[in-house]
């Protein structure tokens, strides 16, 4: 169902930042002879804000660039793009990390997802736990976002769908509690892993974050290295904004990675580049789409080459 490297669909599927990028890079060239001078690197810089890669990621890249012009042979807007690709995956390598049960993995495997209201918490939570079960692990779902009832319907609809079991209460009840019963079935059933589904929270709202403490103290005592990952999920469309989400959860509860959404639906797809750069856990998957399969393994080199696009990248 997953596979570790699907170049050709990530390229049609980050088509709206790609666009935007190329079309501003064709704009600073005229025909194929590229002419470079200050002003082609303020631009080129520029698109690549636009893109959202954030000041720093983009600066970083531009500096690169110069260097290579200046000691290598580069005359064309193709060869520009194929020296931009090779940067940006140099970039983004470090970003690359395995999210997968391995012999010496702990069972089960606990797994708490979090993030703001609307980023694809509750289906990125279903679709990790369709990739597991495809890899043959025994997987377990805790519906641990007792704040909105729809939450826990939707969780329970995807269990139904994939043949997930999953432990849930009533509207309202507490979350840590959850929790804490969804870590004691997995361990009573021997399940390989259990992916808990915590409720979307504004991660600038204190008393919000504190709960989600409570959930990893509850999950900790039963088990002393609960949770084993913490993922953050954002929405690629909110651009730069996803790096404060990051920060901030990384400073309240710790993270082990963070999923990007919904990139097949903007044009600010670069934001991966500036996570990347700034923030200090690795990306294990993507998001670029509604299907179960379009949960995507990270790949430095695949998205680089989508990101900007080229003639052997179709």
């Amino acid at each position: 169902m997953f596979s570790d490297s699907q170049p050709s669909g990530l390229f049609a599927r980050l088509e709206k930042t790609r666009t935007a990028l190329s079309d501003g890079l064709a704009s600073l060239f005229n025909g194929n002879r590229v002419r470079f001078d200050d002003v082609v690197y303020d631009d080129l810089e520029d698109q690549l804000i636009m893109a959202d890669l954030g000041v720093e990621a983009s600066a970083e890249v531009v500096s690169v660039l110069r260097e290579k012009v200046r000691t290598t042979q580069i005359d064309s807007s193709e060869a520009l793009k194929e020296v931009l690709i090779e940067q940006l995956a140099l970039m983004l390598r470090t970003a690359e990390c395995k999210l997968a049960p391995a012999s010496s993995s702990p069972k089960p495997l606990v797994i708490l997802v979090v993030g703001v209201n609307g980023v694809g918490k509750t289906t990125t939570t279903a679709k990790l736990a369709a990739k597991f079960q495809s890899g043959g692990q025994t997987v377990l779902l805790g519906a641990c976002d007792t704040f909105r009832a729809a939450a826990i319907e939707q969780l329970q609809s995807w269990g139904d769908r994939l043949g997930i079991p999953v432990i849930a209460q009533t509207h309202g009840a507490d979350a840590a509690a959850v929790a804490h019963d969804a870590l004691a079935a997995a361990k009573s059933r021997g399940v390989d892993v259990l992916i808990i589904d915590s409720a979307g929270r504004q991660h600038v709202n204190a008393d919000l974050m504190a709960q989600l403490g409570k959930i990893r103290r509850v999950l900790a005592k039963a088990d002393c290295g609960a949770p084993h990952e913490t993922l953050l999920v954002v929405d690629g469309g909110t651009g730069q904004n996803a790096l404060s989400q990051a920060a901030a959860f990384e400073k309240e509860i710790g993270l082990t990675g963070v999923c990007v959404t919904k990139l097949d639906g903007t044009a600010r797809g670069g934001v991966v580049v500036a996570l990347a750069k700034q923030s200090p856990v690795g990306i294990p998957f993507i998001g670029v789409g509604e299907g179960v399969e379009d949960l995507r393994p990270f790949s430095s080199a695949d998205f680089a080459r989508a990101l900007v696009g080229s003639p052997s990248s179709e």
